[in-house]
Order: structure tokens, then C-alpha cells, then sequence
């Protein structure tokens, strides 16, 4: 490629992202005579893809694996032929992140959301009762991806009062240390520019459930009426799914913005750093314990359950943690034959442990 057209490429594409370490990554399948893209859209085997020549549409058949988690996803970059009807997307690139939850199914395979995500917006409505054990399960998920979580408060329009709000902040912040907490109101404006500026750079992905205020927000990001918007219901401040494909958009102020269908579910896949982010507090509380694998749950000298009756750490915090955990470890043990195995082998030791504290109890009883 010469410089005057690696030039326009860049020129075209930077903004949607791409990059120096994106132009190297695609130097192989430029000598081929590819086109670099970014997938904006993907519907039923085909994608909409923008490149320099303008936006095409292309057919995703040679890059669909057996692997869920290999397909063609919104915000991929991938390289696609110069012509042809139709065209083909020959490869994706490398991904740097990937936001994955599990399935509904009984298979419990992993479905990828978006790629190449560099802030996950995760979007609650304040018109609801604030749910935080569902806000630290995005959260997990978003640490996971590698890219940072921003969590923003919808509808703050429908909280008047300064100090209620505040203190709704303060619950969502406790719940997702080290994570920007951002009031919003999209029809008011309050808290836009403090968003604006987080996403300005990059790729963001929005996530939420239906009747989040997911679309209204991509307006007022936005600028226009791109994305539409339905009503809520004043019962329970659910929707319907506004937005029914993942739909990658250009910011007027910069970075790029991926709207997703609203979440009914979001079962974690393989997200044992992500939890463990979500939970500092107790990973650090737990390295405080008086033995190394200890349980939190009635082993002397354990600094978790000493900080919940200080008063320092919620009960529901360790609640949620261990609930987490112990989902994340069944999804992956369906997968992992030898993680399996090691839980067997753990609930068989627990178990005879278990005897053997009754027996001894017995024991006791008789003496006695």
C-alpha cells in the first residue's frame, strides 16, 4: 500500500478507531489486496462493514467457526475482498477485548456482545428500585472483557431530590469500586458532558436492561434521533427491546458507540478475575485470614466474616461474591473435565469432613 493511500485509509477509518497497531496487524492481508473494515452491524450471516471506500456489505461464510465465540462480531476489524458479489470477509483481526456472557441454553456456550471495547456503559434506571446484585454482575463482566466499566444512572430527572440522589450513588459506588458512577438525565442534559468526555475516546459499548434508557441515552450521545425509542411502563419502568441489533456509531465529540439490545440475562462466562475486581475488598480482607483457603464462612481468624460484624463489609456484598463464584464455577466446569473433577473431589472431602465432625460430635454425646 502506498503512503498516499495508507494515508487515506487512515484518514477514513480513524474515526472508528483504527490505528497505528491496527494498520500492523493487517499488513498480511494487505499484501493480498484486502480491504481493512470495521464491522458496524451483523444480521443473519452477513455484516455491515466501513471501509475506506465506503460502506459495503459482506458475507461472514469463510469466518464462521464452530467456536461462538470466533464469529463475526460488532466492532471487529476484519479484512475484506475488494469486489465481488458477494463480497466476503476474509478474517478478523485480533481482538484486544471481547465482552462474552453465557447463553440461556443448556449448553451454556459463551455469546460474544462486542469486540474491541474500550469502556462497557452500563445503563440503570433510577425510574427502579436499584438492583445492585445485577450491577455487579455487568460489572464482572465488563472487568472480564478488558475494557473499564462506567456505570450511569438514567432518568435521574425522576429523583428531584439532591440528597436522595446522592445517596443512590453512594449505593451503586460501594458496590463498584474503582468505577466512574454517572447521574444522568438524557432529556434533561444533567451529566452528559461528564459521560461525553469518559467516551469521548475509543470504542464504548452500552449495556443494560430493556427500559434502561438505553436508546435515549445514544440520542442525547449522539446528538440526533438515530436510534428509537419506546415508552416504558409506569408499573415496573420496563420496556420492550428498543433496539433490536448491536449497532456500532460515530460520536460527534469522539470515540465510537455500540447500542445493544436490552439484556434479559446476563449469566457470566469464565469470569473469575472479572468477580474478583467487582469484590476487592474481599479479596484483600481475605488474604488477612488466618488460613490461606479458607471459606469465609465459620473458620476462626477469618478477616471476611470479622469486617461483616464491624459493620465494614455488607453482608449482601459477601452474599453476592460467593453467589457469583459459585456460578462462574459451574459454567466453567461443563467446560473443563478437570475442573470437574476437582469439584467432585472437593465436595467428596468436604463431605467426609463433614462425617467425621458428626461422628466425633456423637462421640462426645455418649462420653458424656
Amino acid at each position: 500500500m502506498s503512503s498516499s493511500s495508507a494515508s487515506s485509509v487512515s484518514s477514513a477509518l480513524a474515526p472508528y478507531g483504527w490505528d497505528e497497531a491496527w494498520a500492523e496487524a493487517f499488513a498480511p492481508y494487505e499484501a493480498e489486496g484486502l480491504l481493512p473494515g470495521r464491522v458496524v452491524r451483523v444480521d443473519r450471516g452477513q455484516c455491515d462493514v466501513v471501509t475506506a471506500d465506503g460502506p459495503l456489505r459482506a458475507d461472514t461464510a469463510f469466518v464462521t467457526p464452530h467456536d461462538p465465540l470466533r464469529v463475526v462480531c460488532t466492532g471487529d476489524w476484519v479484512a475484506v475482498e475488494p469486489g465481488g458479489n458477494p463480497r466476503y470477509v476474509r478474517t478478523c483481526l485480533p481482538r484486544r477485548t471481547a465482552f462474552v456472557r453465557s447463553t440461556s441454553s443448556q449448553r451454556s456456550e459463551g455469546q460474544i456482545l462486542a469486540a474491541n471495547v474500550d469502556h462497557a456503559v452500563i445503563a440503570v434506571s433510577l425510574a427502579a428500585e436499584l438492583d445492585l446484585g445485577r450491577i455487579e454482575r455487568f460489572l464482572a463482566l465488563s472487568w472480564e472483557s478488558g475494557a473499564q466499566p462506567v456505570v450511569v444512572l438514567t432518568k435521574a430527572d425522576l429523583v428531584p431530590d439532591a440528597v436522595t440522589l446522592a445517596h443512590l450513588v453512594q449505593d451503586v459506588e460501594t458496590s463498584a469500586p474503582g468505577v466512574p458512577v454517572v447521574p444522568v438525565s438524557s432529556l434533561g442534559g444533567d451529566g452528559l458532558d461528564v459521560l461525553a468526555a469518559i467516551v469521548g475516546g475509543g470504542t464504548s459499548v452500552l449495556l443494560g436492561q430493556s427500559g434502561a434508557g438505553k436508546s435515549t441515552l445514544a440520542n442525547a450521545l449522539l446528538g440526533e434521533d438515530v436510534m428509537a425509542v419506546q415508552a416504558t411502563r409506569d408499573v415496573d419502568g420496563k420496556g420492550r427491546h428498543t433496539t433490536t441489533t448491536r449497532n456500532l456509531l460515530v460520536l460527534p465529540g469522539g470515540g465510537v458507540l455500540i447500542d445493544t439490545p436490552g439484556l434479559r440475562g446476563v449469566g457470566l462466562w469464565d469470569a473469575e478475575t472479572g468477580v474478583g475486581q467487582v469484590f476487592s475488598e474481599i479479596q484483600e480482607l481475605a488474604e488477612r485470614c488466618r488460613f490461606h483457603d479458607c471459606a469465609h464462612e465459620a473458620e476462626p481468624g477469618c478477616a471476611v466474616l470479622a469486617a461483616i460484624d464491624s459493620g465494614d463489609l455488607p453482608h449482601r456484598r459477601l452474599e453476592s461474591y460467593r453467589k457469583l463464584l459459585r456460578e462462574n464455577q459451574r459454567i466453567v466446569a461443563k467446560t473443563d473435565a478437570r475442573l470437574r473433577a476437582e469439584i467432585r473431589k472437593d465436595w467428596k472431602r468436604k463431605g467426609a469432613m463433614g462425617r467425621a465432625a458428626m461422628e466425633a460430635k456423637r462421640g462426645a454425646h455418649w462420653r458424656a
